[in-house]
């Protein structure tokens, strides 16, 4: 289980059995449904792989019946103690990610995988200061990083893509996955996810957290003059785009002729970009909605919006009450 590196212990575990327990006696699944759920899987821990700039090579074996199992072996491009830690964690946090649901946390799930794997006997003889070191920052790494992968919406989506795709295949009962070393030897014991958990991994809507700008610039190539929900046209760091004008009082400001636009003519606006993510977990942006006008630009000269003055006193009344507070509390 143990690989010697510089008399420097590190664990050996880089293969995942994937084990697709089914609900009859035979040993064979759909093949599109096996092919979509392993590209997923892969797709996670090539991810997964990216984000620790681990170069990566992933290995299969033949099948095995128990149901249907397949291993992967995750092999670093480069050998060095370094490389063999992040492989390590590949496979901790890629069985943390897929056994764990949507509302759970995956770095406390991913933090007891690595306990686990550093309860090893072999490593318990073998631990002096310079080991308690190495494993306790490997400790520190595999939360920080869990928190960010468990945000990150490739992963968010491959994982529900492989639960949707098992959830509308009804002969598949549960998954599970064990992390083994080379031979095969167990070294973390079989977590298994049953059917009727499948849903809980599968994510509700493709939609993602809008992304919101304040002071965002627009240069306005075609405003909309005509009532109705029509889309302006502008350029937004150096790409044109089409945005919702979705600030009711700055519209009615343009249609009744109290603002007027020149050639060059920018606004600095409060701007809400909607992304949802796509079947192949890549982000697209769906929509611009340009929420607030804060100001307007006349000749260069800004050009104060009667929401931009409201929402920047609003500011300034908070940021005094703040200020207000934290003299009074040094005071005390």
């Amino acid at each position: 289980m143990l690989l010697l590196l510089n008399n420097f212990p590190i664990l050996n575990g880089n293969t995942l059995e994937l084990h697709y327990g089914l609900i009859d006696e035979t040993h064979s699944m759909d093949a599109i449904v096996q092919n979509k759920c392993e590209y997923e899987f892969l797709g996670i821990i090539k991810e997964i792989a990216a984000i620790f700039n681990a170069e990566i090579i992933i290995e299969t074996e033949p099948l095995a019946e128990g149901g249907l199992r397949r291993w992967f072996k995750i092999i670093s491009k480069e050998e060095s103690k370094k490389s063999t830690i992040k492989i390590a964690l590949v496979v901790a946090l890629t069985t943390g990610i897929l056994i764990t649901p949507i509302t759970s946390s995956i770095s406390k799930m991913t933090e007891i995988f690595i306990e686990r794997i550093f309860e090893d006997k072999e490593i318990k003889k073998l631990e002096k200061e310079k080991l308690k070191l190495e494993i306790e920052k490997l400790k520190r790494d595999s939360k920080i990083n869990a928190e960010i992968l468990g945000k990150n919406n490739t992963i968010k989506k491959r994982r529900s893509n492989f639960y949707e795709a098992l959830d509308k295949y009804c002969k598949v009962k549960m998954i599970s996955l064990i992390i083994e070393d080379e031979s095969k030897k167990i070294m973390i014991k079989e977590e298994k996810i049953d059917r009727v958990n499948f849903k809980e991994f599968i994510l509700v809507s493709d939609d993602l957290e809008p992304q919101e700008i304040d002071g965002a610039v627009i240069e306005i190539i075609s405003p909309v003059l005509k009532r109705g929900n029509y889309k302006w046209m502008g350029i937004y760091k150096g790409e044109a785009i089409h945005f919702n004008m979705a600030s009711k009082e700055f519209k009615t400001l343009v249609q009744t002729g109290k603002v007027e636009f020149k050639n060059g003519t920018s606004i600095n606006c409060f701007l809400q970009i909607k992304k949802k993510v796509d079947n192949d977990a890549r982000e697209k942006i769906t929509a611009y909605d340009v929420v607030r006008v804060n100001h307007y630009f006349e000749n260069e000269t800004p050009i104060e919006t009667p929401e931009g003055k409201r929402h920047r006193q609003k500011k300034e009344g908070e940021k005094n009450q703040l200020k207000m507070f934290d003299e009074g509390e040094i005071i005390t």
